[in-house]
């Protein structure tokens, strides 16, 4: 199968070069971006001479379309909702990194504050949280890196009726990556380094997302409470899950719990403790711990990833694994770097 990349050189698309390298299936046969037209994306990013020396084009998706078999879109929001049409009236498989068709339009206005994707697009594309989507389809809305940890550490306890639903609370913390490519004041080396800061409170656009998962699984879930904050490092992510049970239970249960949820999904490891970022970096794996307090009755669940790999490129390569029948670990099984 031969795939382009659009975006290739924003930190997604970097990582899907570096993933694919390693696919038996899947050959990165195109690259596409608004700079550097002409240029070797090895001459700029130097780590992958030999790995891939293609050239970046200028997008012209009638190219994708004749030469290629799939194409990842790895675009900032607002730009993969308008480049998609094409690929959806011509029926070429696509997978979309962005947000651009995780929501409904209205929701997408009011969160992201720009106009939606056309509706008829919008309906073609299935939000694939890899783990819990039998069916992805040719059109796939690959979920945001916080989504991803939040809904994989909240499921197994949505499911199981054992929560207080109005008592979610999840500190989400990211690497800088996670901000993208483009300069900011707030991801501005001097305000970041040495520095712990929260931002976008209440307004962070992977919240409407991840309740709209997280009720697939309970409808009687209203709303959560979520918090992002920046954390000094260049990538991975800690969900920091807090909620209230509603009947005494053991950790013996709780373990049970999540190794029952997760017993056939090879990316989610349960630990024993709470996991750190260094047990996940550079892989597709969601490591997910625990700890009960029998006091207060207040449950704690850290959920760790890779904010570039399973909270993005490795996702998305999963996702294609499984919607087009190769085995699902193609191409994502490199273990984390730790150090």
């Amino acid at each position: 199968m031969k795939a382009a990349i659009v975006g290739v050189t924003g930190y997604s698309g970097l990582e899907l070069i570096r993933l694919l390298n390693q696919h038996s299936q899947i050959e990165v046969a195109e690259i596409y971006a608004t700079k550097e037209i002409g240029r070797k994306i090895s001459d700029l990013y130097p780590h992958l001479k030999g790995i891939c020396d293609l050239e970046i084009q200028e997008f012209k998706a009638m190219n994708i379309i004749q030469n290629t078999d799939l194409v990842f879109l790895a675009t900032p929001s607002g730009v993969a909702k308008e480049v998609s049409k094409i690929f959806v009236a011509h029926d070429f498989p696509t997978v979309d990194l962005s947000g651009d068709h995780r929501l409904s339009a209205s929701s997408y206005q009011k969160w992201y504050g720009k106009g939606a994707a056309d509706s008829e697009v919008l309906d073609k594309f299935t939000y694939s949280l890899a783990e819990f989507t039998s069916d992805q389809g040719k059109f796939i809305s690959n979920p945001g890196c916080y989504a991803t940890a939040t809904e994989l550490a909240l499921i197994p306890l949505l499911t199981s009726q054992k929560i207080d639903l109005d008592t979610i609370i999840v500190d989400a913390k990211s690497g800088l990556t996670g901000a993208g490519k483009k300069l900011a004041e707030s991801s501005h080396f001097v305000n970041v380094h040495d520095n712990y800061m929260t931002y976008k409170l209440n307004q962070h656009q992977h919240i409407p997302e991840i309740v709209q998962e997280l009720q697939q699984f309970n409808s009687d879930l209203e709303h959560i409470q979520f918090s992002t904050s920046l954390l000094p490092i260049n990538r991975g992510i800690m969900a920091t899950v807090y909620v209230k049970v509603t009947d005494d239970v053991t950790d013996e249960e709780i373990l049970e719990l999540y190794q029952e949820a997760y017993a056939d999904k090879f990316f989610v490891r349960i630990q024993n403790g709470l996991p750190d970022l260094h047990d996940v970096l550079g892989s597709n794996f969601t490591d997910i711990g625990f700890a009960y307090n029998p006091v207060t009755k207040v449950l704690t669940v850290v959920s760790v990833i890779d904010n570039l790999v399973k909270g993005a490129a490795g996702q998305a390569i999963q996702n294609v694994n499984l919607a087009w029948g190769f085995e699902e670990t193609n191409g994502l099984l490199a273990g984390p770097s730790y150090l």
